[in-house]
């Protein structure tokens, strides 16, 4: 403790973090997916089938849950 700061580590506190980004990952991944399909006319039954806008916001969702596991993945070599 350094002027009555405690330090942090990044110990028990990261690997949590980790899996937060690994599991909002996949929950992205999966959500783009299903919007992607819905978008294209390849899952029926919404609101959401057919409308391109959810054809074009998908993909970008379900590219930014990679970039999260991807962040969490690497996370956890450095930990």
């Amino acid at each position: 403790m350094a002027g009555g700061v405690a330090r942090r580590g990044r110990g028990r506190d990261a690997g949590g973090m980790r899996w937060v980004y690994i599991g909002v990952g996949v929950l992205l991944i999966l959500f783009g997916g299903v919007w992607t399909l819905q978008g294209l006319d390849v899952l029926g039954g919404s609101a959401m089938s057919g409308v391109t806008v959810w054809a074009v916001v998908g993909p970008v969702v379900a590219l930014v849950g990679i970039v999260s596991v991807v962040i969490g993945l690497r996370r956890s070599r450095v930990d």
